[in-house]
């Protein structure tokens, strides 16, 4: 079955860097884009990033542009998020995202960015 595990988050000070990574299974990883959402406390999910299947085109939200890098590896079946300059609104949960006609979702990773 389809399977999704973020990992990398934790606690960086503001202005710090972070690379959250999501390992997925069960589908044929190079033929999907794959996206990174977060969902802050008491907000709703958002969308951060969006990687094509190649990983030769990514978009991003306008608050993490010029911020956050987008990239995969395919031979890994890994997709990565690398963070920098954080700020305190930052802090959130990321999930990776792959749409198959539905939405799968890993399990998320926190995000705190705080001094």
């Amino acid at each position: 079955q389809v399977q999704l595990v973020e990992s990398g988050g934790e606690l960086v000070q503001p202005g710090g860097s972070l690379r959250l990574s999501c390992l997925a299974s069960g589908f044929c990883f190079s033929g999907y884009y794959m996206r990174w959402y977060r969902q802050a406390a008491g907000k709703e999910r958002e969308l951060v990033a969006s990687i094509s299947p190649a990983g030769a085109t990514t978009d991003y939200a306008e608050s993490v542009k010029g911020r956050f890098t987008g990239s995969r590896n395919n031979a890994k079946n890994t997709m990565y998020l690398q963070m920098n300059s954080l700020k305190p609104e930052d802090t959130a949960v990321y999930y990776c995202n792959v749409r198959l006609g539905v939405d799968y979702w890993g399990q998320g990773t926190q995000v705190t960015v705080s001094s």
